[in-house]
């Protein structure tokens, strides 16, 4: 039964690897083995190679290129990847917090309309996001907002908070209200008996909010490139800035730039994969 697992698994693995590893291949190459005609695959660290094979010559260039100027983009890449490290993070840390109180108040509380209410937040789901760019770009221009790392923040929190609260309310209504009641009998505040009672108990729910959150305003494209020109461009604008030079599209920095842009995200789902499997099972199992 175990081999048997492993036959399901290993081939499943590397199809969903192979993209990822198909672009790191990428970027270790030079600019004419990406752009050659024969599929060149095979590292290799002879200089020169036959242009018939399927060796490439590795190189490291492209990732000691990311600050370069491209036509098309006025800064170097990590300068668009910092913009990203800051509103996708400070985002979703806005997002789960708040969502995390927001969720906690509806799971323990009778408040009036309490279904009304979840199901507005939900709605807003409803709403492909690129629909109501327009409206979102003229109330920003009234604001001041535009192409400043505060107006994605903003948009990406509220974005994100109706699947913060639906999925921390799952998680909080499965903690029993018995340890919050034997903790206010010991004295514990309201606010004591949430953090140090509710918020343990629900760091799994945290963890798998905090991912999804993550994911969503780290790809995001549209409001990026609507909302932005300069100051507050992220890591996705830029590459689809990118519009080559004399030699064509730059495609080892391109990839170089996609195996570091993806790197955080995977660093931090690694981090907190103890808790994805409980989360992502959530609610098909009852004890």
């Amino acid at each position: 039964m175990k081999h048997a697992r492993w036959l399901v698994i290993a081939p499943y693995f590397l199809l969903t690897i192979l993209p990822l590893a198909w672009i790191f291949l990428t970027s270790i190459k030079v600019q004419e083995d990406t752009n050659s005609r024969t599929v060149k695959f095979i590292p290799s660290l002879a200089k020169e190679i036959p242009d018939d094979s399927r060796r490439f010559t590795v190189s490291p260039d492209a990732y000691t290129r990311l600050e370069e100027k491209h036509t098309g983009v006025e800064y170097g890449f990590y300068r668009y990847l910092a913009n990203s490290v800051i509103i996708g993070f400070i985002s979703t840390l806005a997002s789960v917090t708040l969502g995390t109180c927001c969720a906690y108040g509806f799971s323990r509380f009778k408040i009036p309309g309490a279904r009304d209410w979840l199901f507005f937040i939900l709605s807003t789901r409803f709403l492909p996001p690129l629909a109501v760019v327009m409206p979102i770009l003229l109330m920003y221009r009234q604001f001041d907002l535009q192409n400043t790392h505060l107006g994605l923040i903003i948009l990406y929190t509220s974005f994100n908070l109706s699947l913060s609260i639906w999925l921390m309310k799952g998680f909080i209504d499965e903690i029993p209200r018995a340890y919050e009641e034997a903790a206010l009998v010991d004295g514990y505040s309201r606010w004591h008996a949430f953090v140090r009672i509710i918020l343990p108990h629900a760091r799994t729910g945290i963890a798998v909010t905090a991912v999804f959150c993550l994911i969503s305003a780290w790809n995001e494209y549209g409001f990026a490139m609507t909302l932005n020109q300069q100051q507050a461009v992220t890591v996705p604008v830029y590459f689809a800035g990118l519009q080559g030079n004399i030699s064509g599209i730059p495609w080892p920095q391109v990839a170089a730039g996609i195996i570091v842009f993806v790197a955080p995200v995977m660093v931090f789902t690694v981090l907190v994969r103890k808790h994805l499997l409980r989360g992502v099972t959530f609610g098909t199992v009852k004890q």
